[in-house]
């Protein structure tokens, strides 16, 4: 899975692309064929070039590298598929670019030259992961390629749209200098709709619209640059770090609501970029709070970190927050339960402060989500809170820089 693919309805990019031709015919004779013309789907090869072939064979051997660990030369041959004479000549053009390096031989279990140990330089190397979804202040980290965070540095949110892009600006400098070793690149996270050429293209909550990011920050910085919304990071995160399956859906809970859908190991980003933007679907026909948007009974109002606090602080008994819980996670369930049952989900990860949504929110949402989809294929749907917590979407900002850069994930 890489962070820039894109999944459009069934349609998938791959080695055929889609055409499409019409036939009929204008003639009276042939008036009943005519009537009977459809249009049809062809397929039509694309030529795949040797650079193509290369370019999969390096990744693969870096995915294997990451998920596996050390090993020679021949256990990569093994495990990938590729002859040795294919794998010398990759790992050598891989140390020679400084992203795989030698570490020694092992000791040899029988008769033989002992062989040499080759893995990702993953200390030569650091990704720099930037989350401007916090209420208060933007977060950025300095993270190995294991996703391990090695520096942290915050800055505050200014209120306006401009002095909100010079934080960022600032913050992207500040990590980087701090790296102490060569940046593989910078992921950010992000609030709102972004497209695939780092654009944010709508982020109420900054003033932020058609905002240039990525092409900002490579001007700024001179490295690579990949912006993405915040719940898609983190459902990357989630996938690449947290043990996810190949169909999860990645609820995140914060000043708002959204979230990020892998289906079939593919990251959804919809026609308009806008996939997992459920904060906005009105969840039930018993009105219910203001939105922010000017809707009455949207997810957010419901959900969202304020808005929850907010009414649980008034309820006066135990119990009764524990319903003020339980409603939230029904109407979490009710926005959900469409997206189970069309992409046949198997997993919800919620991501958010654990004291509301686990327990009795986490435990109505899946109820109610198995209540409303086929029970034979949903009833064994899971609801869980993710384990990376609140430097999710950093981690996630950086699989976006590891698929990019290395095709990594």
């Amino acid at each position: 899975m890489t962070a820039s693919e894109v999944q459009r309805g069934s349609s998938t990019e791959s080695a055929h692309t889609l055409t499409r031709s019409r036939e009929g015919s204008a003639t009276s004779t042939n008036a009943a064929a005519s009537a009977a013309s459809v249009q049809r789907r062809g397929l039509r090869r694309v030529k795949v070039l040797p650079e193509h072939a290369r370019a999969h064979n390096r990744s693969l051997v870096l995915q294997t590298l990451f998920h596996d660990g050390a090993m020679s030369r021949a256990d990569l041959a093994r495990e990938t598929g590729l002859t040795r004479v294919t794998i010398s000549d990759l790992v050598g053009e891989l140390i020679a670019d400084g992203l795989v390096a030698e570490l020694g031989t092992r000791e040899a279990s029988g008769p033989g030259k002992p062989a040499m140990v080759v893995d990702l330089d993953r200390v030569g190397h650091r990704i720099v992961g930037i989350d401007l979804s916090g209420p208060d202040s933007f977060l950025g980290a300095v993270l190995t390629l294991d996703g391990d965070i090695v520096a942290r540095h915050d800055v505050a949110a200014p209120r306006g749209a401009d002095e909100a892009r010079d934080a960022v600006i600032e913050l992207a400098q500040r990590l980087v200098a701090d790296a102490h070793a060569p940046v593989l690149g910078v992921g950010v996270g992000a609030p709102g709709v972004v497209d695939n050429n780092g654009v944010i293209l709508s982020a109420p909550n900054f003033g932020w619209t058609q905002l240039p990011l990525r092409s900002i920050l490579e001007e700024s910085l001179a490295l690579p640059v990949l912006v993405a919304n915040d719940a898609n990071a983190a459902v990357l995160a989630e996938y690449t770090f947290g043990g996810a399956g190949d169909d999860v859906v990645l609820v995140k809970v914060g000043r708002g609501v959204g979230s990020g859908l892998v289906s079939a190991g593919q990251p959804m980003r919809g026609a308009h970029f806008a996939a997992g933007e459920i904060g906005h679907v009105t969840v039930g026909t018993d009105g219910g709070p203001q939105c922010a948007c000017g809707k009455i009974g949207c997810l957010e109002a419901w959900l969202s970190v304020p808005a929850l606090s907010a009414r649980i602080a008034g309820a006066r008994t135990p119990a009764e927050r524990d319903q003020q819980l339980r409603d939230a996670g029904e109407r979490l369930g009710i926005a959900l339960a469409p997206i189970v049952g069309a992409l046949d989900v198997a997993e919800i990860v919620l991501s958010g402060p654990d004291q509301l949504l686990a327990g009795p929110l986490a435990e109505a949402t899946v109820e109610t989500i198995r209540s409303r989809t086929l029970a034979r294929f949903h009833d064994g749907v899971r609801v869980r809170m993710t384990a990376q917590g609140q430097d999710i979407v950093l981690r996630g900002a950086a699989v976006m820089v590891l698929s990019d850069r290395l095709g990594v994930s």
